[in-house]
């Protein structure tokens, strides 16, 4: 049996997959002495767990047959959606209803949802892409379209900021030259590097959108209102031409697969009917758990007094561990930024590849995430300078002690790498 064009893409093994292939390799019996610096899972904070397990039992307790024993709207629980408008209402001072909501199963399928309703082939026209505005951003972006060539990124512009940082710019130029777009996509803070986009980026992402008449989602999994791992220079806004996607995952769900898209409800309306065709609808006792973790404000009590000040913790612990253990006879920069659940790092050395040091690592028994994962090719061609190929990403998710040791080997791996090219 052959597959499909869209089963050869989907099937394939991406970057994502890969991620996914590290995380049960190392969570499998008898492999715990691997150190896993690559998976995107949040750290079990004790008071973070504890608070969602007793919102679960007490759902799981009282309401479990009206909810967990029956099918209910393809929208999401009344429950949810009223909690929803009424916390943004009163948050931001918006004017929405409950058709401007629909809650699915994760943020990552509701960025699947629009990409398949607002990109690719209609009619005759020429393809419509999936334009990431600035790459690197979440791998599993790139397994949003099914056409094979749906999805285009743009290079950033690449800022030295210190000895050991560094930044990344909106080459707005290259946005606005971009291919026919069907939708535009971004996470903020970012995923990989926890950058943020101030309000200034994004009127200028909008006009972009607005030109194109295209939807600009942006993806807030790790910033505000909640869960605030990365520290946000922007607010969620209201506009005609955005959609804004939150997820419960880095609040300390992430295998309950809980996220909820508003925006308006010209788009909203095909995204609850595309749930409907397809997954009929999210998990709902956990819809009620989320539910009632905003209506009790329980979700912004943990967000700012527990989460965000243990990753701006977290953060500067290992800033101190990089400094001190990577050695300084190679030219490492760390990119810049507040909290957030990831270290990205580019080794600005001509000897240095992702994948190399990814292979090394892992005969040390260590997984990070290769950098080229996370970048798209622009139209134009490759990421200037083969940036792409010098990076890679480690995760804050584990114990402080298990860092610091993956950090040691990775440390060990560099010097073995640029002994090599210098021998």
């Amino acid at each position: 049996m052959g597959l499909s064009q869209i089963g050869e893409k989907m099937s394939g093994m991406s970057g994502l997959r890969t991620i996914m292939e590290d995380i049960a390799t190392s969570t499998a019996a008898g492999s715990s002495d691997w150190l896993n610096l690559s998976i995107g899972n949040p750290s079990p904070i004790d008071e973070v767990v504890d608070a969602w397990r007793e919102l679960t039992i007490t759902a799981a307790t009282e309401d479990f047959a009206s909810v967990s024993c029956r099918y209910g709207p393809s929208r999401g629980m009344p429950t949810l959606v009223d909690a929803i408008v009424d916390d943004f209402n009163t948050r931001y001072g918006w004017d929405i209803t409950a058709d401007n909501v629909v809650v699915g199963p994760g943020s990552q399928m509701l960025c699947f949802i629009a990409a398949a309703l607002f990109t690719g082939s209609a009619g005759t026209e020429p393809p419509q892409r999936l334009i990431l505005p600035m790459t690197p951003d979440y791998a599993g972006y790139q397994g949003l379209s099914l056409d094979r060539e749906g999805v285009v990124g743009i290079a950033p512009r690449v800022q030295v900021t210190g000895d050991r940082s560094f930044h990344y710019g909106f080459d707005f130029d290259a946005l606005e030259r971009c291919p026919k777009a069907g939708m535009f996509l971004l996470s903020s803070p970012s995923n990989p590097t926890g950058r943020s986009i101030d309000d200034g980026e994004l009127a200028r992402l909008l006009g972009v959108a607005r030109e194109r008449d295209a939807p600009l989602v942006v993806d807030h999994a790790y910033g505000a209102p909640f869960p605030r791992i990365a520290a946000s220079r922007l607010t969620p806004q209201w506009d005609e031409h955005l959609i804004n996607c939150f997820t419960l995952s880095k609040a300390g769900l992430p295998a309950e697969r809980i996220g909820f898209a508003i925006g308006p409800a010209r788009y909203i309306r095909p995204m609850v009917s595309f749930m409907a065709n397809s997954a009929l609808h999210a998990p709902q006792l956990m819809q009620l758990v989320a539910a009632r973790s905003l209506t009790t404000r329980l979700l912004d009590k943990l967000a700012s007094e527990v989460i965000a000040p243990f990753y701006q913790a977290r953060r500067l612990a290992v800033e101190r561990l990089l400094a001190d253990l990577l050695p300084d006879s190679v030219n490492w920069r760390l990119h810049a930024g507040k909290g957030g659940m990831f270290c990205w790092l580019w080794i600005d050395e001509d000897w240095f590849d992702d994948m190399a040091l990814y292979g090394l690592m892992k005969t040390k028994k260590v997984f990070i995430v290769p950098g080229r994962h996370f970048f798209v090719h622009p139209p134009t061609g490759t990421t200037p300078g083969g940036h792409d190929t010098q990076c890679f990403r480690i995760s804050l998710s584990a114990d402080e002690d298990t860092i610091g040791e993956g950090i040691a080997r990775i440390a060990e791996g560099l010097t073995h790498l640029r002994r090599a090219d210098h021998a």
